[in-house]
This record gives structure tokens, C-alpha cells and sequence, in this order.
């Protein structure tokens, strides 16, 4: 029996208006995935967080959506009403914003915003909330959670802060995970901390993971896909183990532009870009003849 994907997206296009014009942030983006890591990389402004919030329309309401398919378990996504979203945001699909001091309410505790995201799913007391909250907290390494739980986000570190919204997202225990660059404002040792959480929680509930990011040693690490977008478009999808092969020019000069502590002392190379990358004809299977 064949296995039902966990995401499918199919040529998804996204275009937001502007004083110039219209401007085309995703398009013709196409992909599927199962329990599974899926990183999706690119330079700034290549669609990866426009293409992640899609999924769970969180775009403004002046974005035009358009996808020839877009389905979460078989579910079509496109004409879910707003109420019908907020049951599958939180309790099937949850995403981690890229900084906590934007996504946590400064007047409430970190503790109650958590209680609330899993009395928000499940018809419980307080008392079991704050109980379950607690264990969620303890399951992202945080230390003395009963201490962290009554703080507010101001009197915690920015690693600790994304471990709360890590923990937030997880506690509905939701089967696919968005994140969306979770690691780019903490510093190295912090970050592969926060890693090995996700890697160990998402192993564990067998969910899906989004793993958004511009660091493309840290996703051939970490994920087991990678997606490589430029200018709203998929470049390349491949093996995260094969990344640092790829033949790609797009990924290649990508990865040219790395520094490396023992390289020399030239210049890092310009990224040189391709017009064609730009085509409404261009396609993911014409990275061979690229």
C-alpha cells in the first residue's frame, strides 16, 4: 500500500503588490515530503519563509496564494477557512519563528503562554496544562523548569527564549514542524544544543521537520533533503549527504563563497547568476544542463 506523503506542494506561487508593481516572491515552487528532515537554504529574499508560511496561510491578507496542490495528509490546504487553520496550526503543523523576542507575549509569563497552546487542543485542567508544560520544558533541556516557567521573556537568554517556543510548538505534539531560521541569532555552542533537541524530539514523535536556514553546512549536516531556492524558484532538490557534490552552479557558487579557516588569503569569488534561473521556463530538472 502505497504511503500517503506527509506535504505535497505543487506549483505554489506567491506575488504581494507593490507601488512598482507586483512582485513575484515564490513561484511554480514544488515539492513533497514524509517523516522526514527537509531543509530548505537560499540567500535572503529567495521565498524559503514566504514558501513555509504559505503552508499555514500565514501571509497577509493582501498576498496572492495560488497552488495546483497543496496537501497536508492527503487534506487540500487551498480553501481551509481561518477557523478551520487555527485547529491545524498548533495541533498538526506548528512553526518556529526566527526570533523569540517577536513571537512571545511580554506580559505573561512563559509558562501560561505554553499552557495556553496546549489547552488551546485539548480539553483540559489547569493543573495537567501546568503539568504537561513542565515536562515539555525539562524535554527541550531546560534546567529548574518550575523556575523558568513563571518568568517572563525579557528575563530569559535569546537560547533559552527558542527553547521555549521550541517547546510551545511541540506541546500539542503536532505531526510536522516549520522552522524557520531557529538557530541564526544564538551563538555556535547554543545552536548545535538547540539542534540536537530538535534532532532527538523529531526522531522520537516521528514527525516532519521544515528546517529553514542560509547556513548550508549546518543543513548537509542536519536535515536529509535539502531544497536550494534563488529568486522565488527551486534550483535543486537533493541528498543532504550529496550537497558539497552537487553540480549545480546556483549551489556550487553557494558554496564557493564560504570562507574556510584554512583557506588563503584571496578574495572569496562573486556569485556569478544566470538569467536563465529567472525563466518562466526554467525548471528543477534542468539543473543537469545548466
Amino acid at each position: 500500500m502505497t504511503q500517503i506523503p506527509l506535504l505535497t506542494v505543487e506549483n505554489l506561487n506567491v506575488t504581494f503588490p507593490s507601488p512598482k508593481g507586483d512582485v513575484q516572491a515564490v513561484r511554480q515552487v514544488s515539492f513533497s515530503m514524509s517523516n522526514e528532515k527537509l531543509g530548505i537554504v537560499g540567500e535572503s529574499g529567495s521565498g524559503k519563509s514566504v514558501t513555509g508560511r504559505s503552508v499555514l496561510k500565514l501571509l497577509p491578507s493582501y498576498a496572492d496564494v495560488a497552488a495546483d496542490r497543496m496537501e497536508f495528509k492527503g487534506q487540500d490546504l487551498r480553501n481551509r477557512s481561518e477557523k478551520e487553520m487555527r485547529q491545524i496550526r498548533g495541533e498538526e503543523i506548528s512553526m518556529v519563528m526566527q526570533d523569540p523576542k517577536y513571537s512571545l507575549n511580554p506580559v505573561r509569563t512563559v509558562g501560561r503562554q505554553i499552557d495556553e497552546a496546549y489547552c488551546t487542543h485539548r480539553k483540559v485542567s489547569r493543573k495537567e496544562a501546568k503539568e504537561r508544560t513542565l515536562e515539555m520544558l525539562d524535554a527541550v533541556k531546560i534546567r529548574n523548569p518550575k523556575r523558568v516557567y513563571n518568568l517572563y521573556p525579557h528575563e530569559v537568554s535569546g537560547g533559552m527564549g527558542q527553547r521555549i517556543m521550541i517547546a510551545m510548538m511541540l506541546i500539542p505534539e503536532p505531526s510536522l514542524m516549520i522552522a524557520d531560521e531557529p538557530t541564526s541569532a544564538l551563538d555556535v555552542t547554543v545552536q548545535m544544543q538547540v539542534l540536537a533537541i530538535l534532532d532527538d524530539l523529531v526522531t522520537q514523535r516521528g514527525m516532519g521537520l521544515i528546517f529553514i536556514s542560509h547556513d548550508l553546512e549546518l543543513v548537509a549536516s542536519f536535515c536529509d533533503r535539502v531544497i536550494i531556492m534563488y529568486g522565488g524558484r527551486v534550483m535543486e532538490i537533493c541528498e543532504a549527504r550529496n550537497l558539497k557534490a552537487s553540480s549545480h552552479p546556483y549551489t556550487r557558487g553557494l558554496l564557493n563563497c564560504l570562507p574556510k579557516i584554512n583557506g588563503s588569503d584571496e578574495y572569496l569569488p562573486i556569485l556569478e547568476r544566470d538569467e536563465a534561473w529567472h525563466s518562466d521556463q526554467f525548471s528543477v530538472s534542468d539543473r543537469s544542463a545548466q
